[in-house]
């Protein structure tokens, strides 16, 4: 019986023989004939990725709708015994295997730019989801979704995936970082926020016997830090767990179209010590590049998921989904990544929501499976990805606010939900004496 498993045009980036080897690998492969092998579950779990709206019965009826014949039609309960049966292990190495950067990866004098952050991702309020990962408590009581905690590390520029680590929700970020470690080397900048300033995880990364990566992480204003040296960019020398590091103070302002203007203090820490090889200026504006893993997190819970509650009501299955749903998105960014570098195109021009459509219109026809005699890069995704590409950045700002409140009620005051375009001027601030307070 023909077996249609497959993922569009994706396929040649996620190949047969990838998802053989892995199965292979982990011992999940079907031990007698079975109408869903294991290579088709595996396929049918990423596609459900792309189409995250969808029950599995769904997006098994998409997988079929370009070939011919009318074929087999599982029950829900024989696609949940399959999903069972081939579990996490598979999905987890896939994962693996595609995440890192895609070859002409971005690069900001010589060091390839990276962001690390934490996001949460709901889960099906059952008993044993609720268990596994637990969730918000507080003011509120308790109530909402179980959440799971998901920490990433995303390549900026073309916002693919470096690692991930996930699970309950009480866990904090920072205790999931450390499992990041391996996907950082010498030639990276991770960029990070307040929330990273941690001396051990610092030492962790950029000690003697860390990862050889540079760092670039916000740090509270207030925190003290030894001044050893002032340099003549207005930065200086200090020490953080035993690391050298080299503190900028900024402010920046952001003169508004609409009139008026926006006042931020910052300090950044880095490991990068050499002012005149990477001034403080550039590192400021180079800063801003952290919110691209934002983006990326914006493009898997809102564009790909659409701000849905993940399927699975067990932790196998939610682990299950979340691998699937990442390998997905890695498998679009490399396709995406291709098509600019072939066409010429700056990384943050793709259109993410044009990629993932095409994506789905390729698996609903069953196109692009095979690769021709001639290998194209580019691809009926790439394509359409560099048909439209989108506009060039703008420096914009507006408040941080909730732009759609969960009550219908306005907002106590005047708030101004304007997003204005800006003019930015950034001032890398000094302090005259030099201190000689002891290394924390």
């Amino acid at each position: 019986m023909f077996a249609p498993g497959h993922l569009g045009e994706l396929t040649q980036i996620v190949p047969f023989e990838m998802v053989d080897e892995v199965l292979a690998g982990t011992r999940s492969v079907q031990r007698r004939v079975r109408r869903l092998p294991s290579r088709v579950v595996v396929y049918l779990l990423l596609a459900a990725g792309l189409f995250e709206g969808q029950g599995f019965g769904q997006v098994w009826a998409r997988l079929v709708s370009g070939l011919d014949g009318p074929g087999w039609v599982p029950s829900s309960s024989v696609l949940a015994q399959a999903r069972r049966r081939v579990g996490v292990a598979p999905l987890r190495a896939l994962f693996a295997l595609l995440a890192g950067p895609p070859a002409g990866a971005v690069r900001w004098r010589g060091l390839l730019v990276c962001a690390m952050d934490g996001t949460t991702m709901s889960v099906p309020d059952t008993p044993a989801n609720l268990a596994a990962y637990g969730h918000q408590t507080g003011s509120h009581g308790g109530s909402g979704y179980p959440l799971v905690r998901m920490v990433a590390v995303v390549a900026c520029g073309t916002r693919t995936l470096m690692g991930a680590a996930f699970g309950p929700f009480r866990t904090g970020e920072t205790t999931y970082a450390p499992e990041l470690l391996g996907c950082l080397r010498a030639g990276m900048l991770l960029l990070a926020d307040r929330n990273f300033a941690v001396k051990a995880l610092v030492t962790a990364i950029a000690g003697p016997q860390g990862t050889g990566a540079d760092l670039l992480i916000r740090c509270k204003s207030t925190r003290p830090l030894p001044r050893l040296e002032n340099l003549a960019d207005r930065s200086w020398r200090s020490v953080l767990g035993g690391v050298p590091i080299r503190v900028i103070d900024a402010q920046i302002t952001a003169a508004l179209s609409g009139g008026g203007h926006r006042t931020g203090h910052y300090r950044l820490i880095t490991t990068l010590l050499d002012p005149r090889r990477h001034p403080a200026a550039e590192i400021v504006k180079l800063y801003h590049r952290r919110w691209e893993i934002e983006t990326a997190y914006l493009e898997l819970k809102s564009t790909t998921l659409g701000g849905r509650v993940l399927r699975s009501r067990t932790p196998q299955g939610v682990d299950q989904e979340i691998y699937a749903l990442l390998t997905v998105y890695q498998a679009l960014r490399l396709a995406m990544a291709d098509a600019t570098t072939s066409g010429g195109l700056p990384a943050d021009r793709a259109g993410f929501t044009i990629a993932l459509l095409a994506a789905r219109d390729q698996v609903v026809h069953a196109a692009g499976i095979i690769a021709g005699t001639t290998i194209d890069l580019v691809g009926r995704i790439g394509r359409a990805v560099l048909d439209s590409p989108l506009p060039e950045r703008r420096d914009r700002s507006r408040p941080r606010i909730v732009k759609r409140a969960i009550s219908k009620h306005r907002a106590k005051g005047q708030v101004d939900r304007t997003n204005h375009q800006a003019t930015l001027t950034i001032d890398v601030l000094t302090e005259p004496e030099l201190t000689t307070a002891q290394a924390p």
